[in-house]
């Protein structure tokens, strides 16, 4: 590997969310969505450069941040993009609020498949909308692959008051990548049912060796124009920071709305590094984003191996996208909320409950980190469910 994902990057004491909202200095962070891999050469330059500059005004995109977004994701998902159909804004999340501020009248329902990334949870209902959720299944027949429930799903459509299905592709916690043959389901149902389609694409670059990522948008041009897709290089490449996101939508009606929804909550401005850090990550890091997915396929691997070993009692999902790792923890007979309290106080990991998601009995793990700090989070946890008689040791 030319980089070096194995380097400990000291970042406790920075004003970093995911170290320094800890509650003491001795515990590991497993929980929020944030990488602690230093980034590519390519960004850190690009950055430093725009920094030099000296002057950090009010900031537009030029051409050469909408050239990238349409090289990247022809090259890379044979996507053909217009110029005129990307919008941008600061995050994924106001992306999510604006597109259903623009798409919904408050009282209608919102369509999730749970469990799911909580910040839909509290998108729809800021936007005085209602969430419908459609559970995924993970059928026991030994894959620890969640599943959609058609047959819920198409009634959940159905449903007179469901105008939008909220997508996270891929999905965030269960880390399935749909497939076209199921994106394209999704979208015959919704359209059956006149429900309009917002795909959540932030992880769409986190795929696991012999997956494949597939836009919504690229499979068809009844997917395209019955959707809004939401992306950015900010999981991807470890720039959450720097927010900038953008919005790809077809239809022209849509768009406008959108786009005024955008001016309207005031997430118009980006600042001046995010521009620059995402022409750098489209156009000259795609060989450090590849070793990346290697790495994490490795620390997934590792995991999966430790979990074997030391707690076979607890199924691990399939991990086929993101750096998010979903575990069932049911026969432990507690809560998901309890149980992470007693990992955070006894063990020093901290790790995100099901409850979050809309799923308790689960817990979800971010092992996106050098493998080391991987296997000591996962020695702790370990631990402290052997202590306290949780799990019984081999």
């Amino acid at each position: 590997m030319k980089y070096n994902f194995d380097e400990i990057v000291a970042r406790r004491a920075t004003n970093c969310v995911k170290w320094d909202e800890c509650p003491s200095a001795d515990v590991i962070p497993m929980w929020v969505a944030d990488m602690d891999f230093r980034v590519a050469p390519a960004i850190q330059q690009a950055v430093e450069k725009r920094a030099a500059h000296g002057v950090f005004g009010y900031t537009i995109v030029g051409p050469e941040y909408y050239e990238a977004i349409q090289s990247w994701f022809e090259r890379r998902h044979e996507w053909t993009i217009s110029r005129e159909h990307i919008l941008y804004t600061t995050g994924v999340v106001p992306a999510i609020s604006c597109a259903l501020k623009a798409l919904t009248m408050p009282g209608e329902k919102v369509l999730v498949l749970t469990p799911v990334y909580n910040c839909f949870f509290s998108s729809i209902r800021n936007s005085g909308c209602e969430v419908l959720s459609s559970p995924l299944r993970c059928p026991d027949n030994g894959q620890n692959r969640f599943e959609i429930d058609w047959a819920d799903f198409e009634a959940k459509c159905a449903d007179e008051k469901t105008t939008v299905f909220l997508l996270c592709n891929p999905h965030n916690p269960t880390g399935r990548v749909w497939t076209k043959a199921e994106l394209e389901r999704m979208n015959s149902l919704c359209l059956k049912h006149g429900v309009k389609v917002v795909s959540d694409e932030i992880h769409c670059e986190l795929v696991m060796p012999g997956y494949r990522f597939q836009p919504f948008a690229a499979i068809s041009e009844a997917c395209r124009d019955n959707s809004v897709v939401l992306n950015s290089p900010s999981k991807s490449f470890n720039i959450a920071g720097l927010q900038i996101a953008n919005i790809i939508c077809s239809n022209a009606e849509w768009r406008r709305r959108i786009d005024r929804a955008i001016n309207i909550n005031e997430v118009c401005d980006v600042n001046p590094f995010g521009p620059v850090a995402l022409v750098a990550a489209y156009n000259e890091s795609e060989q450090w984003l590849d070793e990346l997915c290697q790495y994490l396929k490795g620390n997934y691997d590792a995991l999966c191996r430790f979990f074997a070993q030391e707690l076979p009692q607890l199924p691990v999902t399939l991990l086929e996208g993101t750096y998010l790792v979903w575990i069932d923890v049911r026969r432990l007979n507690l809560s998901s909320d309890e149980l992470v309290n007693r990992l955070l106080v006894n063990g020093r990991v901290w790790v995100n409950a099901g409850t979050m998601y809309g799923q308790d009995g689960f817990i979800r793990i971010n092992i996106a980190c050098p493998r080391s700090q991987m296997m000591e989070g996962l020695g702790r946890l370990a631990a402290t469910l052997h202590a306290e008689g949780l799990v019984q040791p081999l």
